[in-house]
């Protein structure tokens, strides 16, 4: 990291255009689907290279003494040495790709037990059944990648948790590994590219042979974690079911885990969440404490500063706190970050260079990029570099800055505009009480709160605990006071990125000085950003998505000014569903913020899973469920009984449920009631879906029977039972005929969904099966005219990426 940092110190004013376009490099190689040949690579540099070359020797020859000519092969070579810096950042970030990407699960390994001895790394996480942490093999073994993460659950149906995982021990354990697989859901979260960026090549779970081996290795950060885990031990002994104590293990450690839902909501609406993930604001706060007292304290002994000047002295202690307070918080990727521009400003006042923000922000870019190539993929890094780069903006280049409490003003509306058009795109909401919420938040965590927490790690002084989470408790009261004000949080849908693009640019120029021109019609883009109509179906069409959310269902059908959704999804675990980590950032994603009807196909956890999540984030106009869904669903609203024969129109769009006949005698016993599925068929001229939820042969046979074949003709088909053997009988296939079919199934799902002989059946019908495990979402759109019929696309193949599925 070091040398990095110090080949960085070595750019000069002049070359940052250079760095900036070295940026560019590696930010265009982390979009694209394959990655590039490097021998191409290597002939794009070359050819920019001769051109730099010749450019320069033409400007020292007599033919570029001319003033035109010089001008000329000037802008050449300055042209040339552009393009060749973009080369070699989208070189060096493909090769970095292709290095890491080697080191692969085998194929043949997939799937099967294996045999591991290994360490683990880094704070293991507790899971409702288990536990999940990082596994690292103590010897290479072939075509398994070199780190790991691994889920320990307890047996099923057995209430004893697996042992204790500390950091740092050795185990031997049969695993069964995956290659890294994530959803892909319009405004979803990209899994495989988090776990690309922390070199974590597979994942998997421990099968059985587990065994504590003796450590034969003394590894440097295994002894951290150990100190971690201590630290993290010792918090939860002495603040117990203390409600905010999972705050100041997040200051101390990193370790995030132990912060609820509700907390993170409240810090998300009051533009927070920055403040409890260690960052570049508390690492610098750490450096500058240590750094001004170790200066303090040489500049009083003469003979010490003879020796060393003091911003020498200042500069060291300050790396060394720093780094100190990395390691306590586990080196995670953001404070790498935030440690690597500490080391830019540290060297630059070491060395006794001027230290001018736009300089040392582009040098911390340069040596993050280079360091780790991933970094672009993640929020904040935008947010932490736009953030720094609206500070200098604030700051500098004014005759008459601000001081005191009105620059702490200034820089804080100056950061909040900074980032409006970064939050809209990423996040697509706005903290719009974030600068009064800092205002406060700021220095009592900075000041009060993480320096009683550090002092707590430091020194066994249980009342330094106590006094930190008092000042905690004060805090929350201030935070989720804001949080409950609704008009403080704006939603809205996700814009274009040319126009956050624009409106980034809007941004700088509406912080120019005062008097400038162009910086109304700057706050004009600004409007437009934030008024952005989320696009919707024409009257008459309608769009349908099947969303990947794993082995379960949950369908959006979306008119020109109604929204349905088919289906919630499952649960992921006691604390969390598809609702809350697929749905609602989808609908979010797309600007809906209420939908005009839910219906729960059935009681199956799969399906039904969603459903209070969505219910207690969204406003539900109506509800219709079948069986004992219903009451999953009467817990939050009235439920009106899908029955057959019942239609409305929604904007031109024809909806009918076609299952159950309301007469149809409920499943005895504790059997599954797939055969009572609701089944709803929406239609306009261009084309028919038809939702089959799980129903099965049985139900199908009564719904050919009731309503025959002509009524069951569709164009897309949303398979029953997600391809199970038990549905899509021939008579069914044969009946529907559609273009499509769409299976709604997990990534390696132990039921073996869709059934090899149903997706037979399907393409033998002359329909394409898609699925979303591999595929992604799939969005189906109907055009309101009837010629231009039904247009089918996958979201993994509508935004690819280098890395899915390897």
């Amino acid at each position: 990291m070091i040398a990095i940092v110090m080949m960085a110190m070595a750019i000069s004013e002049a070359m940052r255009v250079l760095a900036v376009s070295f940026a560019g490099g590696v930010v265009l190689l982390q979009g694209q689907a394959q990655l590039p040949d490097i021998a191409m690579i290597g002939l794009a540099a070359a050819v920019f290279a001769s051109l730099w070359v010749i450019g320069r020797h033409f400007i020292g020859s007599k033919a570029g003494e001319v003033g035109r000519a010089r001008a000329v092969w000037g802008f050449v070579r300055g042209s040339a040495a552009i393009g060749l810096a973009f080369v070699l950042g989208f070189g060096w970030a493909a090769l970095r790709a292709d290095w890491r990407l080697a080191d692969e699960l085998r194929g043949d390994l997939e799937g099967v037990d294996i045999e591991l001895t290994g360490y683990v790394a880094d704070l293991p996480q507790a899971l409702d059944e288990g536990v999940r942490f990082r596994f690292e093999p103590d010897a290479a073994v072939e075509g398994v990648p070199g780190k790991l993460l691994l889920s320990w659950y307890r047996p099923r149906g057995s209430t004893e948790a697996p042992p204790a995982v500390k950091p740092g021990e050795r185990w031997r354990f049969t695993v069964r590994l995956k290659r890294p697989h994530g959803f892909h859901n319009p405004g979803g979260f990209d899994y495989e590219a988090w776990l690309l960026e922390r070199e974590l090549r597979a994942t998997g779970y421990v099968r059985s042979g587990a065994r504590r081996l003796e450590a034969v290795d003394i590894r440097a950060m295994d002894a951290v974690h150990r100190l971690r885990d201590a630290v993290r031990e010792r918090f939860t002994a002495v603040l117990g079911d203390a409600p905010h104590g999972g705050i100041l293990v997040a200051l101390v450690i990193g370790d995030q885990r132990g912060i609820p839902s509700e907390q993170w909501e409240s810090f998300r609406r009051t533009g927070l969440s920055h403040l409890v993930a260690i960052s570049g604001m508390h690492i610098t706060l750490v450096a500058t404490v240590m750094g001004a007292a170790l200066g303090g304290v040489w500049r009083r002994l003469p003979w010490l500063v003879l020796r060393c000047p003091v911003r020498r002295v200042q500069a060291l202690a300050a790396v060394l706190a720093g780094t100190g307070y990395a390691l306590l918080a586990g080196m995670g990727i953001p404070v790498q970050r935030a440690l690597i521009m500490l080391f830019v400003v540290a060297i630059a006042v070491y060395r006794g260079r001027s230290i001018l923000p736009s300089r040392v922000l582009v040098l911390a870019l340069l040596a993050v990029l280079v360091t780790d190539p991933w970094a672009c993929l993640s929020a904040g890094f935008w947010l932490s570099f736009g953030a720094v780069a609206a500070i200098g903006f604030v700051l500098g280049g004014r005759q008459h800055g601000a001081i005191g409490w009105r620059a702490a003003v200034r820089v804080q509306l100056g950061i909040s505009l900074a980032l409006l058009p970064l939050l809209v795109l990423l996040f697509q909401a706005l903290p719009l009480l974030s600068p009064v919420a800092n205002a406060l938040a700021i220095p009592l965590v900075n000041f009060v709160i993480t320096p009683l927490a550090l002092l707590a790690a430091l020194l066994p002084l249980d009342f330094l605990l106590h006094w930190g989470h008092m000042a905690t408790v004060l805090l929350m009261v201030w935070v989720e006071w804001l949080a409950a004000f609704e008009p403080g949080y704006w939603r809205q849908p996700a814009p274009p990125m040319w126009l956050g693009m624009l409106a980034m640019l809007a941004v700088a120029g509406a912080m120019l000085p005062r008097g400038t021109p162009g910086r109304l019609a700057a706050l004009a883009v600004l409007a437009a950003l934030l008024v952005w109509p989320p696009p919707r179906p024409e009257a008459g069409g309608f769009v349908v998505r099947v969303l990947d959310v794993g082995q379960g269902l949950a369908v959006h059908v979306q008119t020109a000014s109604h929204d349905l959704l088919f289906d919630t999804g499952p649960p992921y675990g006691a604390h969390a569903d598809a609702g809350s980590r697929v749905v609602l950032p989808y609908l979010q994603a797309l600007g809906v913020r209420s939908l005009d009807g839910v219906v729960l196909s059935h009681d199956d956890s799969d399906h039904v899973g969603g459903a209070r999540s969505i219910a207690g984030a969204l406003d539900v106009e109506r509800w219709w469920s079948s069986g004992e869904a219903a009451a999953i669903a009467g817990d939050v609203a009235m439920v009106t009984p899908c029955v057959s024969g019942m239609r409305w129109n929604w904007d031109g769009v024809e909806f009918a449920f076609l299952h159950p006949d309301g007469e149809a005698p409920r499943p005895a016993g504790g059997r599954h009631d797939n055969d009572r599925s609701c089944v709803l068929r929406v239609a306009n001229p261009a084309g028919v879906l038809l939702l089959l939820g799980d129903v099965e042969s049985a139900g199908e046979q009564a719904m050919l029977a009731r309503h025959g074949e002509a009524a069951l003709a569709a164009d897309v088909v949303v398979s029953g039972h997600h391809g199970s053997r038990s549905s899509s009988s021939a008579a069914l296939v044969d009946a529907t005929l559609p273009q499509a079919v769409i299976h709604s199934v997990g990534h390696r799902n132990t039921f073996g969904h869709p059934h090899p002989q149903v997706w037979a059946r399907w393409a033998a019908a002359g329909a394409r099966n898609w699925r979303t495990d591999s595929q992604g979402a799939v969005e189906a759109v109907f055009a309101a005219d009837a010629d231009a019929g039904v247009g089918l696309r996958a979201q993994r193949l509508r935004e690819p990426r280098y890395w899915h599925g390897r």
